[in-house]
């Protein structure tokens, strides 16, 4: 294994247990943090994708994500022959990171009585249920994030403080786009955990809302890749 596929998968692991971590102690039951809100997910939330680039970015790049993986390789700045490489770390380090969050809360999952409480934890639901306003809300809330990472890749930052930039970008996509869907704008952060989800001995767990799961999958890529060429199309230098 070479330096960019452990770089994605440690990378993509710490993302999950950061971000993860910060809706299990929001939504189960008896953490020192439960109930404390929507803005405590969307700054963990935040400061997990800061904190993954970070670690990574030397490695790899630290995309963490398969749909910044393909926009990038769609526009031309990243080479299609890695793309597989890539996106194969991302999901076993996203399932890494779930199955790390288990652990942690480890005596948290019999307390809780919600199911989808639960699933919450490792997986994005919509607010309301409509296929189509769902696939959207996915699409342009990567977008945004494609768009807003290659803008920033082409200003001048001090050193250390882009992955910083990045992460104030999830906390502003998350904060104004987020409450539709819980904004997984990433395939691999919705899809590796909602299969651990399905994997691990979590008592009264329920189902794992498979007609639903392609859903992050898709919209991100292709909301991934529009913005990423339009920022190519009309600001490209």
């Amino acid at each position: 294994m070479n330096d960019a596929f452990i770089g994605e998968l440690i990378g993509t692991a710490l993302l999950i247990l950061l971000g993860n971590g910060v809706v299990a102690g929001v939504v189960l039951r008896g953490t020192k943090n439960e109930n404390s809100g929507w803005i405590v997910i969307t700054l963990g939330w935040a400061m997990a994708v800061t904190m993954g680039i970070y670690l990574a970015g030397k490695a790899s790049g630290a995309h963490l994500n398969p749909a910044v993986t393909v926009a990038l390789a769609a526009a031309g700045k990243f080479e299609w022959a890695k793309v597989g490489m890539y996106i194969t770390a991302q999901m076993l380090g996203a399932m890494l990171g779930a199955g790390l969050v288990w652990l942690q809360y480890l005596p948290h999952w019999e307390r809780t009585d919600d199911a989808g409480a639960k699933q919450a934890v490792f997986c994005t639901a919509p607010a309301i249920r409509n296929t189509t306003a769902n696939f959207i809300s996915e699409f342009i809330g990567t977008f945004v994030l494609m768009l807003g990472i290659s803008a920033l890749g082409a200003n001048q930052f001090a050193d250390g403080l882009n992955p910083l930039a990045v992460g104030f970008l999830v906390l502003s996509i998350g904060l104004s786009l987020g409450g539709t869907t819980g904004y997984a704008i990433n395939p691999a952060r919705d899809l590796g955990p909602r299969l651990m989800h399905a994997l691990l001995p979590i008592p009264g767990k329920g189902g794992n809302d498979w007609s639903y799961a392609w859903i992050p999958v898709v919209g991100p890529i292709l909301g991934g890749i529009a913005g990423a060429l339009t920022h190519a199309f009309f600001f490209a230098q």
